[in-house]
């Protein structure tokens, strides 16, 4: 049986999709997964995927062109799946994606909306896929590598701080605060950022921490947050990432969407009311397991 998820939406909201896929699996061969440009580097991530179709969709993106969408039913089509499930994001209707799979004939659809794991696993067993026995529904990604050469030797705490609109920091020196308190509870700090965030984990590192901006793809940003006693984070990704490697998580994400990393311990604390030493505190009562 050919199964296709799929998930229009970006980093975070494929690997909700996680376990959803996973119990896909369980019965079908291949497993692809239909996903926007910013959620493939998740797609690759995640366990029993067989293969990645990276599509923008016009209802995402304006003015993308008809001509894509042509192309996209026409490979659908040619690939004769046997069966898809579509996980909308978070206040957004399926049925865009649900009229697509119609054209391309997919005959039997399950479909569902919201941004949590738990909808998705549902879905699925409506359709028949179920986790495997001894599966615990939690967000997993593939064996990361060993990032010790880029961490160094040691316990270490990981503080991902992100960015705002371009050229704005979210809350810089909060954050190169909460790295200080960090050192001062006696943690190593690891910085992390992308590509783009290279001056900001500059400036939160100081001359306290390792600073990594820049230098992790996702997959190696999994093995920095997998291998750390906690993550500290304002960002749903990182957030998100670090409860699929195990990791214990401080988030500030935004309200508005998936706050509460899935499956692992973690305090969730005020964006913009939290000060270092709450963050701080706050891994100290992650390590001491009072959360």
């Amino acid at each position: 049986m050919k199964a296709l998820v799929v998930r229009l939406d970006g980093f975070t909201g494929v690997l909700l999709a996680g376990p959803a896929v996973r119990a896909v699996a369980t019965r079908a061969n291949p497993v692809t997964v239909l996903c926007a440009p910013g959620g493939a580097p998740a797609a690759r991530l995640l366990p029993h995927v067989d293969d990645v179709v990276v599509w923008d969709p016009p209802w995402e993106t304006p003015g993308s062109a008809q001509a894509d969408e042509d192309a996209l039913v026409r490979r659908l089509r040619a690939e004769a799946y046997d069966v898809a499930l579509v996980v909308a994001p978070a206040g957004q209707s399926p049925e865009p994606a649900e009229r697509l799979l119609r054209m391309a004939r997919v005959d039997r659809v399950g479909a569902c909306g919201g941004a949590g794991a738990e909808a998705a696993l549902d879905t699925a067993a409506t359709l028949g896929f179920r986790p495997r026995a001894g599966d615990d529904g939690r967000l997993r990604v593939l064996p990361p590598p060993d990032t010790a050469r880029l961490t160094g030797n040691g316990p270490y705490v990981v503080v991902h701080p992100g960015a705002g609109p371009p050229g704005h920091a979210r809350d810089p020196d909060r954050w190169a605060a909460a790295v200080s308190a960090l050192a001062d509870d006696g943690h190593r700090v690891v910085v992390t950022g992308g590509p783009e965030e290279t001056a900001v984990t500059r400036h939160v590192s100081g001359d306290i921490a390792v600073d990594l901006g820049g230098r992790t793809d996702p997959r190696r940003l999994a093995g920095v947050l997998r291998a750390a006693d906690a993550v500290a984070t304002g960002v749903a990704g990182p957030a998100h990432l670090a409860a699929a490697t195990g990791t214990p998580v401080v988030s500030l994400v935004p309200p508005g969407g998936p706050r509460r990393p899935h499956g692992v311990p973690t305090v969730l604390l005020a964006p913009g009311d939290s000060t270092a030493r709450d963050v701080a505190g706050a891994v100290r009562r992650l390590l001491d397991g009072r959360t």
